[in-house]
């Protein structure tokens, strides 16, 4: 059994946490909304408006953080502020204690950011005191206990190995795969992707629909059966290598030609536009370089 807290108890920090205590481990919930508070306390949980590691033996501190979007951007300021407070706790720390970063945020936070400011508010040294990890979170709103509960995907990242085992085998029993990263960036940065490869093929698909509404066709057959015939959807691998465009006959004519197609029936493609567009700049980049 392994002593968890839980440091922001929104939608993915209870959901982590319960999911926790439900494998039998021990877990305290931290918030500062008297309300979540009330809440969780109604349910019979552990839940405090401020994290207290005195006596506290080795334990996972995950931060589960708001990192709500500002505009084009990301408002940390909450993630900060909650990242001091473990600061403090960890002052008054007898046991060094792995820190967790599960929030989405933007890559390199948790060397750059939470860091700093845990070294700044605990006058602690890492990688003696305290250790840092990324665990991004991979949790739909709707159905979050669950997701936990059944993880299609488990990433951690941390610099220590000893670090990386230890959040492996807390999370290995819930099951699927577990990919391993030394870089705490490169964790965040595949959750940050992630989102937006779905955000991207939801709006490729958007946009394909207002091409075939206006030609009068029903997009739901059409894109079931390119779900199975185009190789980018049923290859993990095809196209993932960065810095080679697509090239050959066929790619470049009908992202073209498509594009003319949509022009002609008074569409704007933005999304097709910037698919083109990237590809011209990394063809020209990729002849630059031979």
């Amino acid at each position: 059994m392994s002593r968890i807290f839980i440091v922001g108890s929104g939608v993915v920090g209870t959901a982590t946490g319960k999911g926790l205590l439900r494998a039998d481990h021990e877990v305290t919930f931290v918030d500062v909304s008297p309300h979540r508070l009330d809440h969780l306390r109604s349910q019979g949980l552990d839940a405090h408006d401020s994290l207290d590691l005195k006596g506290a033996p080795d334990a996972f501190i995950f931060l589960t953080l708001p990192t709500p979007s500002t505009g084009h951007g990301y408002d940390l300021t909450a993630f900060q502020d909650g990242t001091a407070s473990v600061g403090r706790a960890l002052a008054d720390a007898g046991a060094p204690h792995v820190v967790v970063v599960r929030s989405t945020v933007p890559p390199g936070t948790a060397e750059g950011v939470v860091k700093p400011l845990l070294e700044k508010y605990s006058g602690r040294t890492p990688g003696e005191d305290f250790t840092l990890a990324s665990n991004p979170e991979f949790l739909r709103a709707a159905s979050a206990v669950e997701d936990f509960r059944h993880p299609w995907m488990t990433v951690i990242a941390a610099r220590s190995t000893r670090t990386r085992e230890r959040l492996a085998a807390l999370l290995a029993p819930f099951g699927g795969e577990i990919q391993f990263f030394t870089d705490p960036a490169e964790a965040e940065f595949v959750k940050c992707a992630h989102n937006i490869y779905n955000a991207t093929k939801i709006s490729f698909w958007n946009e394909m629909w207002l091409v075939s509404r206006t030609l009068g066709l029903d997009l739901d057959p059409i894109a079931q059966t390119v779900a199975r015939s185009a190789e980018a959807s049923y290859n993990p691998y095809y196209g993932i290598r960065g810095g080679s465009p697509y090239g050959g006959v066929c790619l470049p004519k009908d992202t073209r030609g498509f594009l003319a197609l949509a022009d002609g029936l008074g569409i704007d493609m933005p999304l097709l536009t910037a698919v083109v567009r990237v590809n011209e700049v990394l063809s020209a980049s990729s002849l630059g370089r031979t």
